[in-house]
């Protein structure tokens, strides 16, 4: 059974158990899909208000991208588990001959750069719902103002769990350049990603 087709006690039950999958990268996606889906439920709370009459294209527009970004995120999740399970296969591999090595070897390092890929694809959707949920704060319905800042919250541990993550598995990698560029580009995101994360938050604080 996918993760995403689980009753949510089934996923918490699953995290809690001694399987090593699902782990922090799906914690992380599953944050950013919460993230996302408060943006979007804060837009179409506001969708049809008539004392949201000026804003109601960009309530419209940032709701489908809301929907679109907790669609991703929900996408990424199970396939981090997938990527996940791919590593694991690998100690399954034969090791008996020279050629086995190198196979298992080779596999290995194939397998580690798909849990790279996963995470980092994860701190990209984060930072654009957070972009998304920054273009909305203090526009749309002031009741739901505090769920822009939970989703902040969501976001920037998504982010965050994600980056651990891809951290983790480029220590293992051998090609260096390769590592090398995840480790520039995720930190390029979060520096971006986490003052905007914490601007959203005070933000809608003050408005409290």
């Amino acid at each position: 059974m996918k993760l995403v087709e689980m009753k949510v006690n089934e996923f918490v039950d699953l995290m809690a158990s001694d399987e090593p999958a699902p782990g922090g990268g799906s914690a992380a996606a599953l944050e950013g899909a919460l993230g996302a889906a408060l943006t979007a439920m804060v837009c179409a709370l506001t969708v049809g208000k008539k004392k949201y009459a000026d804003v109601q294209e960009l309530a419209i527009e940032s709701q489908k991208k809301g929907n679109e970004l907790k669609a991703q995120f929900v996408d990424v999740m199970d396939r981090d588990t997938e990527a996940f399970n791919a590593v694991s296969a690998v100690f399954a591999m034969p090791k008996d001959t020279d050629e086995e090595k190198a196979a298992r070897k080779a596999a290995m390092q194939e397998a580690l750069k798909g849990c790279t890929k996963t995470p980092f694809e994860m701190m990209e959707l984060a930072y654009q719902a957070l972009e998304l949920t920054r273009s909305v704060v203090g526009k749309l319905n002031a009741s739901a103002a505090s769920d822009l800042g939970c989703a902040a919250l969501s976001l920037k541990a998504a982010i965050q769990g994600a980056w651990l993550n891809v951290l983790i598995n480029i220590g293992g990698i051998q090609d260096q350049a390769f590592a090398d560029e995840y480790r520039q580009k995720g930190q390029a995101l979060l520096d971006k990603a986490l003052p905007l994360a914490d601007a959203i938050y005070q933000e809608v604080l003050e408005s409290l």
